[in-house]
């Protein structure tokens, strides 16, 4: 089957307090990951605050993460961007870097239309030979990605899942619904996981797996072994950090739960700025409650 797994990681970029990129940490924290549930890291997407690192900066925290995980998870390089020329550069280098795939963000500020996007994908995979994870955020792109143009994309060769973020699960059935079964659909949100498992998805691309990972992925594996009733337990328990971790923009709350669990996640770079001291007692009470710390 072509994959990565079940859960994957859109992994945080550590940064020092003079915002520099804290490379040690990051080899750190994909450890942490590939220890504590994740089958695959997702290097330099959102969560990773991709829009604000350099080209040199992506491509050194491809290497660092590859190094981190050693073979035990893959690693997916964020190379997607607005403009299609440069992220076939970025994929190229990924590529190089020996990445085991790569995720590609639907175009934000210039909205192309269907065909715009279609092209764009095709011309990014048409230049790698790695397999490549759509992804679709229209809460951050303003552009949505539809099922029609999916099913377009899915039948290139190379082109094998998507992570999808638009909230839509009308939209994720219809996915599966024009999709060949192998193509893969993971969840761009954690609090919609369990009931995308239900109209087809594979898995998730989590931000919550930084601090819940093993319980993720317990919850996919019940709900995939038919156990419904302890996948939808685990859920109901999970839904508080689900939410939590996204009461302001992420990743500025994922990284104020990371530092609590020992991890220096630094400060995001400008223009986002660090949670507040109500935003990291918020995370804190959840975290509390959850036993993930003390």
């Amino acid at each position: 089957m072509k994959g990565f797994g079940r859960v994957l990681t859109a992994m945080i970029t550590p940064m020092t307090e003079n915002g520099e990129v804290n490379y040690d940490e990051a080899h750190r924290c994909a450890c942490h990951l590939v220890n504590n549930g994740s089958d695959g890291i997702v290097v330099a997407g959102t969560t990773g605050e991709s829009p604000v690192l350099s080209v040199e900066e992506k491509c050194r925290l491809f290497a660092t993460v590859k190094e981190a995980a050693a073979g035990r998870a893959a690693v997916i390089a964020g190379t997607g961007s607005n403009n299609t020329a440069a992220s076939i550069e970025l994929t190229k280098k990924a590529e190089e870097l020996g990445c085991d795939g790569i995720m590609l963000v639907t175009p934000y500020y210039n909205k192309p239309s269907q065909e715009g996007l279609y092209q764009h994908f095709k011309a990014i995979a048409s230049e790698t030979k790695l397999p490549v994870i759509l992804y679709n955020v229209p809460g951050r792109t303003s552009c949505n990605l539809m099922p029609d143009t999916v099913a377009r994309l899915a039948e290139i060769e190379n082109i094998v899942a998507v992570k999808e973020a638009s909230g839509n699960l009308d939209q994720v059935a219809e996915i599966r619904r024009k999709t060949p079964p192998d193509f893969l659909i993971y969840s761009g949100d954690d609090s919609l996981t369990l009931p995308m498992l239900s109209v087809g998805g594979h898995g998730i691309i989590s931000v919550a797996s930084h601090v819940a990972g093993k319980m993720i992925k317990r919850m996919i594996e019940a709900y995939v072994a038919g156990d419904v009733e302890t996948a939808r337990e685990l859920h109901l328990k999970l839904f508080p950090l689900f939410k939590v971790i996204f009461i302001t923009t992420n990743p500025v709350p994922i990284k104020a739960a990371v530092e609590l669990i020992g991890i220096k996640a630094g400060p995001p770079r400008l223009p986002l700025v660090k949670a507040t001291v109500q935003e990291i007692d918020a995370v804190r009470k959840v975290m509390e409650d959850l036993n993930i710390i003390a």
